[in-house]
C-alpha cells in the first residue's frame, strides 16, 4: 500500500481524545465504561480508511466497534468520517496491532475482523501476516470463549495461506467463500479496496473461523 503523507494527521487524530484513545493500554480490561455500555466490542485490525468499519458502527448500534490502525495518514480519514457524523459506538486506536494483548483483557473483545491485510508474499515475511500463528495467539486471549474472526481479501494466496494456518492452530471453520461477491452472502459491508478490486474483476474471498472452547495446543 502507498500511503501519502498528511502532515496535519497526528495533531488532528490528538486534538479528538473522545474518538481516537492515545492511551489504550489505560482502558484494558475497562473499555465497556469507555462506551459506557454492556455491548459486546468488535475491532478491525488494520481499518484502512474506514468505509467498513464505520458502515458496521452505523448498521448496528447495539455493538461497540474499535478501529485500530498504525498509519496516521490513514487513520484521519476515518476520524474524518466521525466528525461528519459521529457515532456514539466507535473509537479508535492509532497504534500496532501486534501491542493487541496491552489494549484488551483476556475476553473483552467478541469479534476480530481482518480485510485485505497487506498479504506479505515473501516466505521471509510470514511471521508479519495477521493470520500467523503468534497473531492468532494474541486473538484468542483476547475474545471471549468461541470467539470468531471474520477474514476477507482479494489475495488468493494470503487467502490459502490463512486457511492452513487456521486449520493447523485448531479454529473451526464456519464458513467460507471462493466468491463473495457472486455468493447468498446477505450483509456484506465493503472496504475501499473491495470496492477497487471486485470492480477490477477481482475475485473476493472470505471466511469465519470460530476458537474452540479448549485452549489451542
Amino acid at each position: 500500500m502507498r500511503l501519502r503523507h498528511k502532515p496535519y494527521a497526528i495533531d488532528k487524530l490528538n486534538d479528538n481524545p473522545n474518538i481516537v484513545i492515545s492511551n489504550p493500554q489505560a482502558y484494558r480490561g475497562v473499555w465497556k465504561d469507555v462506551f459506557r455500555n454492556e455491548q459486546p466490542i468488535h475491532i478491525e485490525i488494520g481499518t484502512g480508511r474506514g468505509r467498513f468499519i464505520y458502515g458496521m458502527a452505523k448498521a448496528n448500534p447495539h455493538i461497540n466497534y474499535i478501529g485500530i490502525e498504525k498509519f496516521s495518514s490513514v487513520i484521519v480519514d476515518v476520524l474524518d468520517k466521525q466528525l461528519e457524523e459521529e457515532l456514539p459506538n466507535l473509537k479508535l486506536i492509532n497504534k500496532d496491532a501486534k501491542d493487541l494483548t496491552l489494549f484488551f483483557a483476556d475476553g473483552e473483545v467478541d469479534r476480530v475482523y481482518l480485510n485485505f491485510s497487506d498479504p506479505w508474499p515473501k516466505t521471509r515475511h510470514e511471521k508479519r501476516r495477521l493470520t500467523y500463528h503468534s497473531f492468532l495467539q494474541n486473538y484468542e486471549q483476547v475474545l471471549v470463549k468461541g470467539g470468531e474472526i471474520h477474514f476477507k481479501t482479494d489475495n488468493q494466496g494470503l487467502f490459502e495461506y490463512s486457511l492452513c494456518s487456521i486449520s493447523a492452530y485448531g479454529m473451526l471453520l464456519k464458513y467460507i467463500s471462493l466468491d463473495l461477491h457472486n455468493s447468498e452472502f446477505e450483509g456484506n459491508v465493503m472496504t475501499e479496496y473491495e470496492e477497487k478490486f471486485s470492480q477490477k474483476g477481482n475475485r473476493i474471498y472470505r471466511l469465519e473461523a470460530k476458537f474452540q472452547n479448549e485452549p489451542a495446543q
